[in-house]
């Protein structure tokens, strides 16, 4: 079981919301990726308004939770505000906390932003998965301000590049005592193998399924990437030699 505060889920992906063409195509790709917990946008999807085409409609009747995200707040202020509403509005209180430094490139978060939201957050008693850079001190720095997750990204959101830098995200495994879920810029369902085999918690994956040219089987795909890369993981990986070693013993060899 993967556990985030006082939640638990089965799965180990977390799944997002955004790029599908329309609401159902969302509910069938999330089923069929087995996540428990997909992300949205609160600012650009409506989940709060009863009378409008509302995105949490789709999921009453599964077992999968909705992870509100402050996707378009650029300050700590305006993350605080937008999760606060969200709350009176619809009761949730598991949040991706991520505030955006470069809105023109690179969509990178602002991490000192981040940390006064993610303090001022906690103390409200949200349950915070915060979204950040490749930065073992930063994502330390989370955990101390009350993160219950790390969420460091593997390359910028929607490029599709995969992990960038394998040894930030193992040092970030090694510098906290919470679950760290890569989030962000992975593009096929290898790159969440690649980043269970380092060990992490979990992965996110939007982009790489919401744009894929068929969503539901590169949901399925993810799916089944994610746990087998936990799989390989957990099973211990052989280690790495320089040279050849003969699969078979040359003691007893027959001779002619």
């Amino acid at each position: 079981m993967l556990k985030i505060g006082k939640y638990e889920f089965a799965s180990r992906l977390i799944v997002g919301s955004g790029k599908y063409v329309s609401f159902e195509q969302t509910r069938e790709a999330t089923i069929a990726s087995g996540s428990q917990l997909i992300t949205v946008a609160i600012r650009r999807v409506n989940i709060t308004k009863p009378n409008e085409e509302n995105l949490m409609d789709y999921f009453k009747d599964t077992n999968i939770k909705l992870l509100p995200n402050s996707a378009g707040c650029f300050t700590a202020d305006e993350a605080i505000a937008t999760f606060r509403l969200m709350r009176e509005a619809t009761g949730i209180d598991i949040i991706k906390l991520e505030v955006i430094g470069d809105a023109k490139k690179t969509l990178y978060p602002d991490v000192i932003e981040t940390i006064v939201a993610c303090k001022e957050l906690k103390k409200d008693g949200f349950t915070i998965l915060a979204y950040t850079n490749d930065d073992p001190i930063i994502a330390k720095k989370l955990e101390d301000s009350g993160a219950d997750a790390i969420m460091p990204l593997a390359a910028p959101i929607g490029s599709g590049l995969g992990i960038q830098n394998r040894y930030n995200i193992a040092f970030i495994k090694d510098a906290v005592n919470l679950p760290v879920i890569v989030d962000a810029g992975l593009g096929c369902a290898s790159d969440a193998s690649i980043a269970m085999e380092l060990g992490v918690d979990g992965v996110l994956a939007n982009t790489a399924i919401a744009q894929a040219a068929d969503p539901i089987g590169m949901a399925k795909a993810f799916r089944m990437a994610t746990e087998a890369g936990r799989m390989s993981y957990l099973s211990g990986r052989i280690e790495k030699k320089p040279y050849a070693t003969a699969s078979s013993p040359i003691d007893g060899l027959i001779k002619f």
